[in-house]
């Protein structure tokens, strides 16, 4: 215990210009999202990734980014309303819409994205799943940086701990904790990126779906597995069997993700094997 370490004295205010002030968690979605873009832009420019799957048109992505942002901010606020705090917003339905008070989901978020990306899907007249897995390739940048974000904030913090490198976070009381922002900013974010990456480059992106059944899954199986570390939130708890919110959003994620990414491999499509000119 006495070789926990202070939290870093991080300002969560990046920069203020009188009452307007630029956070580093609005920061973080707007990086993610850029970010995703771009990778998105360098995907789309290699037909050999694709083969006869038809991507995005690269003139089309301004439109998928505005899609996906929409849907991942507001079904991320209505998610954190109905699975971490309906009373409350419930008997205040217009704090729903002030984003700059905190508390947003990522299963609502992504289930927005998904809506997002089918009605952007339909507008082109492209394969939900082809969008799907352009996205899906990105979306661990966004993760990790809302994870980053999280423990500058800080917020989310981890269960008490006597690991050296515990951390005593301000408002979580004397214990030392779990640095769990920076677990999930490495499994949900660097490890999933690193290993969507090395599916894409063996031509994972042929496969219909194949992409997106392994984020969903890979997602599902990191965030079970931090959440072991991650302390509940407070108005929630523990529920049945010593399981979280967390834990029980993200068990149909990995069901559904690993589902999709076994029929992706079961269906017709050229061998799994390496580009020549994959880059990333």
């Amino acid at each position: 215990m006495l070789l926990a370490i202070s939290f870093p004295e991080i300002d969560p205010v990046l920069v203020a210009f009188g009452p307007v002030a630029i956070r580093w968690y609005a920061l973080a979605y707007i990086a993610g999202l850029l970010g995703g873009w771009a990778l998105a832009r360098r995907l789309v420019a290699q037909p050999a990734l694709w083969g006869e799957v038809v991507p995005p048109a690269k003139e089309s992505l301004d439109d998928l980014l505005v899609h996906a942002a929409f849907g991942v901010i507001l079904g991320g606020r209505l998610g954190y309303a109905l699975f971490y705090n309906p009373e409350v917003f419930l008997a205040n339905p217009l704090e729903i819409f002030m984003l700059w008070q905190g508390g947003m989901s990522f299963h609502g978020g992504l289930a927005g994205a998904a809506l997002g990306l089918w009605l952007f899907a339909r507008r082109n007249g492209l394969r939900p799943l082809a969008v799907a897995d352009l996205c899906a390739v990105a979306a661990p940048i966004g993760i990790f940086l809302g994870r980053l974000a999280n423990f500058i904030k800080p917020e989310l913090w981890g269960r008490p701990s006597d690991v050296a490198w515990a951390i005593v976070f301000p408002g979580a009381g004397p214990l030392p904790r779990h640095p769990s922002q920076l677990y999930e900013a490495a499994l949900e974010g660097l490890v999933l990126f690193a290993v969507l990456m090395l599916v894409v480059r063996a031509g994972g992106l042929r496969r219909t779906g194949l992409i997106t059944g392994l984020f969903g899954a890979g997602y599902g199986l990191a965030r079970i597995l931090c959440e072991f570390f991650r302390e509940p939130d407070p108005q929630l708890g523990f529920l049945f069997g010593g399981a979280t919110m967390g834990m029980l959003l993200s068990a149909p994620l990995l069901l559904a993700g690993a589902a999709l990414a076994a029929r992706a491999l079961r269906a017709s499509a050229p061998e799994l094997r390496p580009t020549r000119d994959a880059r990333s």
